[in-house]
């Protein structure tokens, strides 16, 4: 997947369909901050689905969901959306993750995975508290209870763990980094703020893919910080 934003995308698309001949003007920029992570290092173990152990490879998370703020969107900004994704979940091989024995090569294909969706925020609204979109790991997801600004949409834990009966569950809100332990690439988590030109994007139960596809052509402002995170020790993941 290309590393140009979707907003960026949707602009230049608008601007071509107009028959501008060139590109639309590019989205103001959001400054965002989440909670106690540095843009290009390493998250922090609280906020991790699983972390390294010293004993099993790996081991379950506090899966705390972080704070994140945004500075204010310019005007006529009705909502925001949030979303967070790892850009190096393996795309195939499946078979080779967390398997003694096996290695997950950097050169394996690659593919979006979406950790935390929440759309709808009230324009008033520029920042969440730590805490409230995820306080721990739960088995078989968390509910689509109402959140304290916004409407939670479904990550991908819901679609990877469909198969496994201790775990299978709607998995709402936040659910942080869980990488294999025998990968040999460090995850990329870009946690990304999106102001919108519309108050609601009408969208029941969406997954991250629903989202980027429902906000193309809405896109007002936007910023991210991007977090890295492993459970391979020999790619600076922090043992517990």
């Amino acid at each position: 997947m290309t590393t140009m934003k979707i907003g960026a995308i949707a602009m230049l698309a608008a601007g071509m369909a107009a028959g501008a001949g060139t590109p639309a003007a590019a989205v103001d920029a959001l400054k965002v901050t989440v909670g106690s992570i540095e843009n290009g290092k390493m998250i922090p173990n609280k906020f991790a689905f699983c972390v390294a152990a010293t004993e099993g490879h790996a081991k379950a998370g506090s899966d705390i969901s972080p704070s994140i703020s945004w500075s204010k969107g310019p005007a006529g900004t009705k909502s925001y959306a949030i979303v967070a994704h790892d850009t190096e979940a393996p795309a195939e091989q499946r078979e080779k993750m967390n398997k003694e024995g096996m290695t997950l090569g950097a050169d394996v294909p690659r593919r979006n995975f979406f950790h935390w969706i929440l759309v709808d925020i009230p324009a008033d609204v520029t920042s969440i508290k730590e805490g409230a979109e995820s306080t721990a790991r739960v088995a078989h997801g968390k509910p689509a209870t109402p959140a304290a600004a916004g409407v939670r949409g479904l990550n991908d834990f819901t679609k990877v763990l469909a198969a496994d009966e201790v775990m299978k569950g709607q998995y709402y809100g936040y659910d942080g980094p869980c990488p294999p332990w025998n990968d040999e690439k460090v995850h990329r988590y870009h946690f990304t703020v999106y102001a919108l030109n519309v108050a609601s994007l009408g969208l029941k139960d969406p997954d991250g893919a629903a989202v980027l596809e429902a906000i193309k052509g809405k896109v007002l402002a936007e910023g991210e910080v991007l977090g890295l995170f492993a459970t391979n020790p020999a790619k600076g993941a922090k043992v517990e």
